[in-house]
């Protein structure tokens, strides 16, 4: 859970720092937002990267936070500024279980 936490913590401040300093620099909350959601992928990633659980679970559970970012997106934005925010979380989440899939062990936490 530790862990979970440090990879949520640190993909929200370099997604944050990179979009903020490098792409566009305009709306922060936005910019926030859409952090949070990077570094949220990162750490559920991490924490459901476990053979207790299984792949319908972590499907279920990614599922179930991108419908809470849209949401939350929606209240707070729009629509069509909180779907990119569900694109940045399916990517990276995707990509954690691409990278670990070449590993022998298909986890990244060993």
């Amino acid at each position: 859970m530790k862990r979970a936490l440090i990879y949520f913590a640190l993909g929200t401040v370099l997604s944050f720092l990179i979009n903020y300093l490098f792409i566009d620099g305009e709306h922060i909350g936005l910019e926030i937002y859409y952090a949070i959601a990077f570094g949220l992928a990162w750490g559920m990633a991490y924490s459901l990267d476990n053979p207790k659980f299984s792949l319908v679970q972590k499907m279920g559970s990614s599922f179930g936070v991108m419908a809470l970012l849209v949401a939350v997106g929606a209240v707070i934005f729009n629509l069509e500024l909180a779907i990119p925010s569900i694109l940045k979380f399916s990517t990276v989440f995707v990509a954690y279980y691409l990278i670990a899939s070449f590993r022998g062990s298909k986890s990244l936490r060993n």
